[in-house]
C-alpha cells in the first residue's frame, strides 16, 4: 500500500470512529463546575445585597467569632427574604467565601491558608495551579470571571500602595505575611489577568530546617555560620525557584544581634528576626512617570545610614557597583542574591550589570572590583524531583591575566535516580582548605581541618 492510500485509509477510519464518550471522572467534573457557577451566582447576588446591610468599619476591629456572626444573620435574612432554600453546610460555605471576599482574598484563601503550597500560580480565572514539593498540581479552586480576579489583583496591589491598571498592567507586591505576588493583566496579558504569588512560611525556615531537607550538610552549616560571623562578602546564585531569597534569610540568622543591618528589597519578602533591622523597598513611578526610586538610590542612602550590613534582595541593575564599591570600601559582611545558572555565570552576569552603571568601566577594572569586592559565591539549584540544594561552594582567590579565578570548597554529586524518581546524590567536600580560613582565625573563630578533608 502506497504512502497516498494509507493517509486516504487514516481518513476514512477517521470519518467513521464514533465520538470519545465522556467518562465517570468528566461527568462529575462537569456536574462540579455546574454546581460552582449556580452557587458563585448566588455568592454574588447575596454579596451585593450585605454590603448594603453590613458596616464593614464595625466588621475590621471585630474577632473573628463576632463577623461569622454578623455575616450568618446577614445571609439567613437575604435567604429568607428570597425563598431560597439551602442546606446548612451550604450556608457555612456562603458564609466562609463572603467572608473571604469582604476581608480577605477570595478564593486565594484558603490557598494562602494551606502550609503545604509553596506557589499559588492564576493562569486565568478558571485556571489555577499550585505547587506542593516541588511539583505543579490543578487546584479546584476558580474565580467567578476576569473580573471577580481583577478585583482580587487590585485589592492586593493597593494594600502596599501599588496600582494596576491599563496604563500600568504589571505590579510586584506583597502580601501582609511577607509573600511575593506578582500580576500583569490585559492588554499585555492575552487570556485576561494572571497571578503569581510565591508564598512564605509563617515560621521563618531555620539552617536545622534546611539539613533535614537535605538542602546542605552539618559540616556545610557550620562553614556557612562561619563564614557570615567572619563578615565574608557572599553572593547566593540561584535559578528561578532555587530558594535564594530562603537561604538568605538562613544566612542573615547568623549575623550578631547587636549589628544594625539595612535591607533593601524591590518588594520586601526578608524575614530576618534581629532587633536593629532597618528595611528599605523600591517605589515605582507615578501616572506621569516621576517619583521612581530604584536599588541604586536606596543603596546610596544606605551608606549614609551607618550599617554594619547591607542586605541586598536582589542584584539586578547598575546597583551591582554601588554594591561592590560599598563591599570594598568597609561595609563588609553584606549579603546578596543574583540570578545566574552557575557560579561563573553569575560573575559574568555581576559584570554585565556594573556596566548598565553607564560609567564606561574598563572590563579588568570591574572584575578586579568583584575580586576584591566578593569572598564566596553559593550556587542553588531545584533538581527534577523538586528538592533543593546548595549545589557548589566557590571561593573567589584572584585573578589570573584578566580571569576570576574561583576554588571550589564543597559540592553536591549526582548519582541518578531512584525507582520513584528521587534524585539521588551526596554532598562532598573537595579536600581543598579554603583561604578565608586565616580570616576566621583571626577573628577568633576555629574550624575543624576535618570538615574540608575529602571523603572517599
Amino acid at each position: 500500500m502506497s504512502l497516498l492510500d494509507r493517509i486516504r485509509q487514516r481518513q476514512l477510519e477517521g470519518q467513521t470512529a464514533q465520538p470519545p464518550t465522556f467518562g465517570q471522572d468528566q461527568k462529575k467534573e462537569l456536574d462540579r463546575r455546574k454546581k460552582d457557577d449556580i452557587f458563585n451566582e448566588l455568592k454574588a447576588k447575596i454579596h451585593v445585597k450585605l454590603l448594603g446591610l453590613l458596616d464593614l468599619t464595625r466588621l475590621t476591629a471585630a474577632t473573628e467569632g463576632a463577623i461569622q456572626e454578623d455575616l450568618r444573620r446577614g445571609v439567613e435574612m437575604i435567604l429568607t427574604e428570597e425563598k431560597i432554600p439551602l442546606p446548612a453546610p451550604e450556608k457555612e460555605r456562603l458564609c466562609r467565601e463572603i467572608r473571604n471576599e469582604l476581608l480577605g482574598y477570595g478564593p486565594l484563601e484558603p490557598l494562602l491558608a494551606d502550609s503545604s503550597i509553596n506557589d499559588i500560580l492564576v493562569n486565568s480565572y478558571s485556571k489555577v495551579f499550585v505547587e506542593r514539593r516541588g511539583k505543579l498540581e490543578p487546584s479546584i479552586v476558580r474565580f467567578t470571571d476576569n473580573a471577580h480576579l481583577l478585583k482580587i489583583i487590585e485589592k492586593i496591589a493597593s494594600g502596599v500602595g501599588r496600582r494596576i491598571d491599563e496604563s500600568s498592567p504589571m505590579v510586584d507586591a506583597r502580601l501582609p505575611d511577607g509573600s511575593r505576588v506578582n500580576a500583569i493583566i490585559p492588554p499585555l496579558a492575552l487570556d485576561g489577568p494572571a497571578l503569581s504569588i510565591r508564598k512564605f512560611a509563617r515560621d521563618p525556615i531555620k539552617v536545622e530546617d534546611l539539613i533535614g531537607f537535605g538542602a546542605i550538610t552539618e559540616d556545610m552549616a557550620e562553614v556557612l555560620h562561619g563564614m557570615v560571623q567572619a563578615r565574608l562578602n557572599i553572593l547566593i546564585s540561584g535559578g528561578t525557584g532555587t530558594g535564594k531569597t530562603t537561604f538568605l534569610n538562613v544566612l542573615s540568622s547568623f549575623i550578631p544581634n547587636d549589628e544594625r543591618i539595612i535591607t533593601i528589597e524591590d518588594s520586601a519578602e526578608l524575614q530576618l528576626q534581629q532587633d536593629h533591622v532597618v528595611r528599605l523597598e523600591t517605589r515605582p513611578a507615578n501616572l506621569e512617570g516621576q517619583g521612581e526610586v530604584n536599588q541604586r538610590d536606596l543603596v546610596r542612602n544606605a551608606l549614609r545610614m551607618r550599617p554594619d550590613r547591607i542586605i541586598l534582595g536582589e542584584v539586578r541593575s547598575g546597583e551591582a557597583l554601588d554594591m561592590l564599591q560599598a563591599m570594598n570600601t568597609g561595609h563588609d559582611g553584606s549579603l546578596a542574591t543574583i540570578h545566574a545558572n552557575s557560579a561563573r555565570d553569575a560573575l559574568t552576569r555581576l559584570e554585565t550589570m556594573v556596566s548598565m552603571a553607564g560609567l564606561n568601566i574598563p572590563e579588568r577594572a570591574i572584575r578586579h572590583q568583584i575580586t576584591s569586592a566578593i569572598n564566596v559565591v553559593l550556587q542553588l539549584a531545584r533538581l527534577s524531583d523538586g528538592s533543593r540544594k546548595m549545589m557548589n561552594l566557590f571561593e573567589i582567590v584572584g585573578m589570573e591575566g584578566d580571569t576570576i579565578t574561583m576554588q571550589e570548597i564543597f559540592a553536591y554529586s549526582l548519582m541518578g535516580l531512584t525507582e520513584d524518581k528521587k534524585v539521588k546524590g551526596r554532598f562532598m567536600a573537595t579536600g581543598i582548605r579554603p583561604k578565608f580560613m586565616k580570616r576566621l582565625e583571626s577573628m577568633g573563630l576555629k574550624l575543624p581541618s576535618s570538615l574540608f578533608q575529602e571523603h572517599a
